[in-house]
């Protein structure tokens, strides 16, 4: 065994590496000394995300490849579990919850005669515009001549989609397959099981006749099911019949990082919904990239995601949304 000498039992340990969350830590106080997403259709700036998070969206995705699922009629379905890896899409939840502004929207729903006061079971917020226009140096211009766009021709304010969401809508949209960008980023929060949306289908003529629609899950796991709409009985049939059920009931656990992608005949022939959850479930935000083609689209989401109320940010004392004044 070789000899030690005396000094080498005192010389100076080597200095340790610095852990990383200390490194992550110094690289998110520079993301945090650049200046926000600011607008002046924003009601609050919006911060720029945490380093660690950004690169990791930027460079780190899709986590794993998504598969295909198109084992039923009309069913065209790319699923990523998970496109986010957990770890970095619980924070990216955090992150989203407490720095976006979100809205508890009611609105009036008509059915003939009848109307009925609707007060949407989640929280919801959208940023975005239809192909028409685009945002140019923060402003509004018409997309084929670069003229800003006439204050009449929108029922609200569009917002552009702030840093913090773009770089994700970037990658979602490089790994969606579909021949056009998303120009859209709707936000939901669920806060727990008793927030939900029923069975319904994004098949609006705003999107387009085969719209791609891709929805992240970040956060709490929810069952996410899907069912094929009730197809017409063939002329000839029993008249009794009215309309049959095709294909099976789809039913699955979507977690913190999952997404979907919904695509070609999906939306005109399947509907989804988040159903409600029993028992002590964890807050859920879900974010959905579409592209809508023509103003309508621009109104129908602010009215429905925006509409005239107040706003409302996530409150870290009283871990719940809180509408300010």
């Amino acid at each position: 065994m070789a000899k030690r000498t005396l000094d080498s039992f005192f010389k100076p340990s080597s200095p340790k590496r610095p852990k990383l969350e200390t490194e992550t830590d110094s690289t998110d106080a520079n993301a945090e000394a650049k200046p926000p997403s600011q607008h002046p259709s924003y009601p609050i700036p919006i911060p720029q995300l945490p380093s660690h998070i950004e690169v990791s969206l930027e460079h780190g995705l899709p986590f794993k490849e998504g598969h295909e699922i198109n084992n039923q009629p009309h069913l065209d379905l790319l699923h990523f579990q998970p496109y986010i890896p957990r770890a970095t899409a619980n924070e990216f939840f955090k992150f989203l919850r407490r720095e976006l502004p979100f809205y508890r929207v009611r609105y009036t729903a008509r059915r003939g005669n009848i109307s009925t006061e609707i007060n949407t079971p989640r929280w919801t917020t959208v940023f975005g515009i239809d192909e028409t226009s685009v945002f140019t140096n923060g402003k509004a211009v018409d997309a084929r001549t670069g003229s800003p766009v006439s204050p009449t021709k929108y029922q609200c304010t569009p917002r552009p989609i702030p840093d913090c969401l773009e770089v994700l809508r970037k990658q979602v949209e490089a790994h969606a397959g579909g021949e056009k960008g998303y120009n859209f980023c709707l936000v939901n929060y669920y806060a727990g099981g008793d927030d939900s949306i029923s069975f319904h289908s994004d098949d609006e003529r705003f999107l387009g006749s085969r719209p791609n629609i891709a929805s992240l899950s970040l956060g709490g796991e929810r069952d996410f099911l899907m069912k094929h709409k009730p197809v017409p009985v063939e002329i000839g049939a029993d008249a009794k019949a009215g309309a049959t059920a095709v294909g099976r009931q789809i039913k699955m656990s979507l977690g913190s990082g999952d997404m979907i992608i919904m695509r070609g005949e999906t939306q005109s022939n399947w509907l989804h919904s988040i159903p409600k959850r029993k028992g002590n479930t964890q807050g859920r935000i879900n974010i959905t990239f579409r592209r809508a083609i023509v103003p309508a689209g621009t109104n129908n989401y602010y009215h429905y995601n925006v509409g005239g109320g107040g706003m409302y940010r996530w409150d870290e004392i009283r871990r719940e949304m809180v509408e300010t004044k």
